[in-house]
């Protein structure tokens, strides 16, 4: 290895400062990039969380990494694809091919339209596949068998198999049909899979490992208390993915399955304090574009964090909404609220009034 390649550590530094509690993420998508970067054998990760957990986020903050250190001719192309376009080209009959002529063309477009084309093919077959909501290409929903998305399994096992792939060229590189090893490329899933939890717990509570799940003491205002807990990462299975609608061939392809954390109200705070994209930020840019500066007290971060916790499925995302009923009114009259120093200052009293207007119906 030379003494250029990045190490894991060093990666993860990076994707850490953009991505709040999900350490073992990070740790998995360092790992598999270092290996990458090295030019060594990489396995395939799937991740697991639900909306709002930071999936989207670490995809953006992997690209930001391999921006910030990588020269365009060194730097890995990467492409992003919702797993139901795969569905949608399968039944047309061109699995994989869609996903090749967007790597073709994102190299053309890092490297510039006058490389020649074997060059962004050697480019190309060598790229970073990030597929989006995977597990919207189950096998089946409940009963009823999703033939969209047992072809769109289908087309990415057949690219994600170390086989030569044949497609056509663009128009603009020739036109012709060729095949392409892809054997180098590194494909990151990730989705939700809304209702696997409950499946999960159903089976360990209700169904075939009924009693499995065991009560624990736990210790609440001074008092004894029992308790169930129960945690997804201790009771998941490959079966468990399997019965959800994910083919083992398909999910045999992923040398790393990685399930992120939800959010409790602690990392919901710091997200919307630190994430640069939180609506914190953005509000605070808004106020700055007026002449005015937005501060909110800890207090303030606190209530709109513990607010948005009570939406778990929502992630992150519930951030964004509890913040708007908050901020909207302050948006809309800006100098009505800004002291002489213009400037404006929310704190707890201020989030609870502006969340019980919100939530009565009153906007002013």
């Amino acid at each position: 290895m030379e003494a250029s390649t990045p190490t894991p550590q060093q990666i993860a530094e990076f994707l850490g400062e953009r991505v709040i509690r999900q350490r073992e993420a990070v740790t998995e998508l360092s790992v598999a990039l270092a290996k990458k970067l090295a030019m060594l054998p990489v396995g395939n990760v799937l991740m697991i969380g639900g909306s709002g957990t930071g999936k989207t986020t670490l995809m953006h903050a992997v690209e930001g990494y391999l921006e910030a250190n990588c020269t365009e001719l060194l730097r890995p192309i990467v492409v992003r694809i919702h797993a139901n376009v795969l569905g949608e080209e399968a039944q047309k009959g061109r699995p994989g091919e869609t996903l090749l002529v967007r790597l073709l063309e994102r190299a053309r477009e890092v490297l510039g339209g006058m490389k020649p084309v074997e060059e962004l093919l050697e480019h190309a077959r060598r790229g970073i596949v990030f597929v989006d909501e995977i597990d919207k290409i189950r096998t089946h929903v409940g009963e009823t068998t999703n033939t969209s998305g047992i072809r769109a399994q289908e087309a990415l096992l057949t690219v994600m198999e170390n086989e030569a792939v044949s497609f056509t060229l663009p128009g603009w590189a020739g036109g012709e049909v060729r095949n392409v090893d892809v054997s180098g490329l590194l494909f990151i899933c990730a989705g939700a899979f809304e209702g696997l939890y409950d499946a999960v717990l159903e089976r360990i509570t209700v169904g075939k490992d009924q009693g499995s799940l065991k009560s624990v003491t736990v210790v609440e205002d001074g008092e004894f208390t029992q308790r169930m807990e129960f945690w997804l990462r201790d009771w998941l299975r490959q079966e468990d993915i399997f019965d959800y609608g994910i083919g083992p061939q398909f999910l045999a392809r992923f040398d790393a399955m990685v399930l992120l954390d939800d959010l409790d109200a602690d990392a919901l705070a710091k997200i919307f304090t630190f994430a640069p994209d939180s609506g914190y930020r953005k509000a605070q840019a808004y106020f700055e574009s007026r002449k005015t500066r937005l501060t909110l007290t800890e207090g303030a971060v606190t209530s709109i964090a513990r607010e948005a916790s009570k939406s778990p499925r929502l992630g992150a995302r519930a951030l964004g909404e509890v913040f708007r009923r908050v901020i909207r009114n302050y948006e809309f009259e800006p100098e009505r609220f800004a002291n002489e120093n213009r400037e404006i200052i929310i704190d707890t009293p201020d989030v609870e009034e502006g969340l019980r207007r919100a939530y009565s119906g009153g906007y002013r």
